[in-house]
């Protein structure tokens, strides 16, 4: 993509002036170098967010935006119910409330690896991972719906986690005004053996080591420390927020004319806010944040009881569980005066800067943490919100590398089994039920996470606090 085409705010900020039918400039945070990968419909569909009805300030795209369905990955933008606004399906994402979480294990790197390989195996048996997995755990339709209502709150009161897990948890583990009667029978259906399971595609558990530290106060203040290691899952709302998302896309490309939205892509199918159908998907699109809060709830109980076989105390306290794929009532300063906003952070996390009162008391001097996970190959990232998070994007940032590739170009470009030996190289043991899989998310495959965790930085969306090296890791 052209950074011609946009005007140069700072080096990491470019804006496009509204034009036709834009409502708000379009705001895009990365370096040039980071534009120029970028696909060319992340132009599209950026300005195309901006012309929805009751969009406030700006359509924002972070340093690790692609092509998307409707908003781009990594899109931002914030809507006013008083003024008209809309909830958009495709600006949360078939995968709702994918996250990542971090647990710590105070285990160091020297005594992971003494065990490394018996490990990775013990923990790919227990974890299940891939297309279609199914778990343990077999819900039936009242199970089901006092997860989808309870979230991590339901996990733990089932004995599948610790409560103190919850305080380090968004919205402490729950969603509020979640309604399982908007969640179809299919999409229950389709969740019923798959709590506790990862999924494919870029979802993962990870033993990581934490080999650089950028800011050792906020460090100390997460429980991060140089040279041990932590435990990382990604993973989000499995077949049921994919199913959740699928129907109600349909639903609002057939209603728009009915609303008198006129659509600048059928992509960003949408409903009124305060409409009965964008209340409806709300409430299901609760259930599904609390469906994926559950599910890495319960993932984190199984990596628990795995360490548990190898070591005597490791004890796996939960740093973080923080999601991305949401639409989240917040409060937020425009024109000098705050006020609830509905955020859209499709493949954007949550960043808070220090202070803000919804963080737990123990984190809240040191802002929010934002989990950046990266390609096998590369590590991953802990960052801090920061203050000037909230006037650059409604204390948004990046959530991960970003694709450089679409999955079909990676597996032409490299074979799953080179991909697993080369990273054994360099000291890293992949597991996974499928080679196919790990060629669709190779490394290379990645933009450079660095280049983008540099630019969020650099624009004051969250600054860099630990880079974490894996070690093993479980895909799906």
């Amino acid at each position: 993509m052209e950074a011609s085409r946009f005007e140069k705010l700072s080096d990491t900020a470019w804006r496009v002036a509204p034009f036709g039918a834009m409502r708000v400039p379009a705001i895009i945070y990365a370096t040039e170098s980071l534009i120029a990968e970028m696909d060319d419909k992340v132009f599209d569909q950026v300005t195309n967010v901006a012309k929805l009805p009751g969009i406030v300030r700006a359509a924002y795209a972070m340093p690790d935006a692609h092509w998307g369905y409707g908003f781009p990955i990594g899109g931002v933008a914030a809507f006013d119910a008083g003024e008209g606004g809309v909830v958009s399906a495709g600006g949360v994402g078939f995968d709702v409330s994918c996250g990542v979480r971090t647990h710590l294990t105070h285990l160091t790197r020297e005594q992971i690896l003494s065990v490394q390989q018996a490990l990775a195996d013990a923990l790919f048996e227990h974890v299940p991972a891939g297309v279609g997995s199914e778990g343990e755990i077999a819900l039936d339709d009242a199970e089901t719906t006092a997860m989808l209502l309870g979230g991590a709150q339901w996990a733990v009161e089932r004995g599948f986690g610790r409560a103190e897990d919850l305080d380090r948890i968004e919205e402490k583990g729950r969603a509020t005004d979640a309604d399982p009667a908007a969640v179809s029978e299919h999409a229950r259906q389709r969740q019923r053996r798959e709590m506790g399971t990862l999924g494919s595609g870029n979802h993962y558990l990870e033993v990581q080591e934490v080999a650089e530290i950028f800011d050792p106060a906020v460090a100390a203040g997460y429980g991060l420390i140089q040279g041990e290691c932590v435990v990382t899952i990604h993973c989000g709302s499995r077949g049921l927020g994919h199913q959740i998302g699928t129907e109600f896309l349909r639903e609002m490309v057939i209603s728009a004319q009915q609303y008198g939205i006129v659509l600048p892509d059928r992509e960003l199918a949408c409903a009124p806010i305060e409409s009965e159908l964008g209340q409806k998907y709300l409430g299901a699109m609760r259930a599904a944040i609390n469906c994926a809060l559950a599910n890495r709830e319960i993932i984190g109980h199984l990596a628990r009881q795995v360490f548990a076989r190898f070591f005597e105390r490791a004890e796996l306290p939960l740093m973080f569980d923080v999601s991305h794929n949401t639409c989240k009532t917040e409060r937020h300063a425009i024109d000098g005066e705050t006020r609830p906003l509905f955020i859209h952070r499709k493949g954007a996390t949550r960043a808070f800067g220090p202070g803000h009162e919804s963080l737990p008391e123990a984190l809240r001097p040191f802002g929010q943490p934002v989990l950046i996970g990266g390609s096998m190959g590369a590590g991953s990232y802990v960052l801090a919100g920061m203050e000037t998070s909230e006037r650059q994007a409604f204390s948004s940032a990046c959530h991960g590398a970003g694709r450089r590739m679409s999955r079909h170009a990676a597996t032409r470009a490299w074979g799953g089994r080179k991909v697993v030996d080369d990273l054994r190289a360099q000291g890293i043991i992949v597991k996974s039920p499928s080679l196919r899989g790990v060629a669709e998310e190779a490394p290379g495959a990645y933009k450079d996470v660095r280049a983008v965790v540099d630019s969020a930085q650099a624009a004051g969306l969250a600054k860099k606090v630990a880079f974490l090296k894996p070690l093993i890791c479980v895909k799906g």
